[in-house]
């Protein structure tokens, strides 16, 4: 094979360097494929499919103190002038944390606030309330719920709830196998450097474990090879066998590095072994460190040629290989935090050549001050000492005194945040919206927090999310939320877009032992409701009905008792600490009980005008306006979405 020197005849900017290279392998994540793993060993993984529990948690009410359980009812008139005996086994039973509650009991009194006992007696001096240290039936998580979107990482906290939902095993994105292959006649291993002098002339081979543990932080898998020195007909020999070979018989590597011989000397063969099997899209960028890197394509797998250098090494691995792993598994890089420095000195620089430079931070009065660390590619130490990374570009000749800069901080501050806040009432479309966000980009992703719709429209009005959740019903005219935001947000422009119409209605056990009929028979002395907060939409629906029909809210057994999802009122209901709580039909159909209908209502967006046109909610939008969407919350049942994505009203339809 004929080796001459290199010589770089057409640099790629890093911004064509990394478009070449991403237009070349587009469709890397679906190679990928699924796995199954044990929830145990997940840790780290790439969720490939949502994740539902199939337990709730706990599954039985449970004593969550140790003491004795008793029927908060026979406690009653206990006080310090005239405590009360109860009898062993019949009206107190001595229980320890996390067991099961004893039938007919309500309440746990903990072992230390019993003033006296013997074998059959104990005695009190305070009464207990009902669901005293008790932890009630799905107070954690319900059967069915989403535990994790598809696209999460699973972290070690992740796998409480996983297996406390009642997972085994979760399927995942593969792990992408990645060989790393050092090459040079002057490297030797640590091992062997170990054992004995450092001869003259010779390196200590680290770069492979330097870039391996940086693959397994993305999360692939990294297998170091040998030590191969300068002979091209060797290393063409073992990445052609590799390049087709596969690990432990079935997964294949996906991904090859070739450290060192991609510049331009005499015995750097990178380029010209990768242009022999493949193809080289990109040698050389204008970039320093990592001017030499090769990106290539060999049997459509990537193929990379990594400077030798160490920090050249590193920077070749984040500006390319690090985002392609990252795309291969459906994953965000990690998070670069960007601050304004102040270098101390001027920073000359070559015009056309973007440079990385390393820097010390510093905290001085109120301003973080730069000071540059060596610029060699192959000082090491100039990337393990730097607190940040300055990037000159390439079309100035340096940074001026005094001035200004971006940095890219190595020791991050803060996590930058990323996600869609959606704050308001509960419903069970927003699970999906999750999941599906999630499925569309791997940077976005969607947090809600159920505080009704009041409290929804109170945050937009507090500047505190970007979207808010609402069903709140005008009683005057059969309209929801226009008056609402007219009343509450006078000076904030809003959009109001509907997301979906909901069958509300009383959520019952199944077969409806009590013979419950509809809203009149909440007064019945036989009934325990669970209701919702003060402010949600729910509530402002029970209420209305109730004045509708002229029925006193304070004869509700169980009016005062609030919950603030619907799948909590449901679990209150399947638990059988209820009878009968208002929700929506989809949370009935979820946890097998029965439904009574009462409404039919609208559930709404209200947004900001000033998030309606960031990529976040625009993607928003388009979810919820894709078909996808509309088949997803049709299986969940009870919901309409003739109108799903319409924008109903804006503020300035007010004036």
């Amino acid at each position: 094979m004929n080796t001459p020197r290199n010589i770089y005849l057409n640099l790629h900017t890093l911004e064509d360097a990394r478009k070449c290279m991403f237009d070349a392998f587009k469709s890397i994540e679906k190679q990928m494929g699924p796995e199954t793993v044990a929830t145990p060993d997940a840790v780290g993984r790439v969720l490939i499919e949502p994740v539902f529990a199939r337990f709730s948690s706990p599954a039985f009410h449970a004593a969550a103190m140790d003491g004795v359980a008793v029927k908060a009812e026979t406690t009653y008139g206990a006080s310090e002038s005239t405590p009360k005996t109860l009898s062993i086994d019949s009206e107190a039973i001595y229980i320890n944390t996390g067991h099961v509650m004893p039938p007919g009991t309500n309440a746990v009194i903990m072992i230390e606030h019993i003033i006296a006992g013997d074998e059959s007696t104990i005695e009190i001096e305070a009464p207990a309330f009902p669901w005293q240290h008790v932890r009630r039936m799905g107070e954690d998580i319900v059967a069915t719920e989403l535990l994790f979107p598809r696209h999460h990482i699973i972290t070690p906290y992740c796998l409480g709830a996983l297996l406390a939902g009642g997972i085994s095993e979760v399927i995942v994105i593969r792990k992408p196998n990645v060989l790393v292959l050092p090459t040079g006649s002057e490297l030797v291993s640590y091992e062997e450097a170990a054992a004995g002098e450092l001869a003259q002339g010779k390196v200590v081979e680290s770069n492979s474990h330097v870039l391996g543990k940086m693959i397994n932080d993305m999360g692939a898998n990294a297998v170091l090879h040998n030590i191969i020195s300068d002979d091209i007909g060797n290393i063409r020999e073992t990445v052609v066998k590799y390049a087709r070979s596969q690990i432990a018989e079935t997964d294949e590597f996906d991904m090859i590095m070739i450290l060192g011989g991609s510049s331009a000397g005499s015995e750097d063969f990178a380029r010209a072994i990768i242009a022999d099997l493949g193809d080289v899209l990109v040698h050389g960028v204008t970039i320093m460190p990592g001017k030499p890197s090769i990106i290539g394509k060999i049997e459509n797998k990537p193929v990379f040629g990594v400077p030798g250098y160490p920090v050249s090494a590193i920077i070749c691995f984040e500006q390319f290989i690090r985002p392609l792993i990252a795309a291969m598994l459906n994953r965000s890089e990690p998070e670069e935090e960007i601050i304004d420095v102040l270098p101390t000195k001027k920073l000359a620089s070559r015009l056309g050549i973007e440079e990385f430079l390393r820097v010390k931070l510093g905290r001085v009065d109120d301003r973080i001050v730069a000071t540059p660390l060596p610029r060699g590619a192959g000082t090491i130490t100039s990337i393990t000492e730097a607190d940040g990374i300055i990037r000159i570009p390439a079309d100035t000749e340096g940074i001026r005194e005094n001035e200004a800069v971006p940095a890219r901080l190595l020791k991050p501050k803060k996590v930058i945040d990323d996600t869609i806040v959606v704050v308001g009432s509960h419903d069970n479309t927003l699970d999906i919206l999750t999941d599906l966000l999630r499925a569309k980009s791997h940077v976005f992703s969607l947090s809600s927090s159920h505080v009704g719709s009041m409290g929804g429209l109170v945050a937009v009005r507090k500047n505190l999310c970007h979207i808010a959740g609402s069903h709140l019903l005008d009683t005057t005219d059969g309209t929801y939320n226009i008056s609402y935001i007219k009343k509450y947000l006078p000076n904030t422009s809003v959009r109001l877009v509907h997301l979906v119409q909901r069958d509300q209605g009383l959520i019952i056990p199944k077969g409806n032992p009590k013979s419950i009929q509809g809203i009149q028979d909440l007064i019945r002395d036989d009934i325990v409701f669970i209701n919702r907060q003060a402010g949600s939409g729910t509530r402002v629906l029970l209420d209305y009905h109730l004045e509708r029909m002229g029925i006193d809210a304070g004869k509700i057994r169980g009016y005062e008792n609030e919950e603030f999802t619907h799948m909590a009122v449901a679990v209150a209901v399947l638990g059988k600490t209820a009878d009968a709580g208002l929700g929506i039909y989809a949370a009935a159909k979820a946890l097998d009980l029965d439904f009574i209908p009462v409404a039919t209502e609208s559930y709404d967006l209200v947004i900001p005008e000033k998030f309606a046109s960031t990529p976040q909610v625009k993607m928003l939008m388009a979810i919820i306006a894709s078909e996808e969407f509309i088949l997803r919350v049709g299986k969940l049942g009870g919901y309409h979405t003739q109108n799903t994505g319409k924008l109903i009203w804006k503020s300035s339809d007010a004036f």
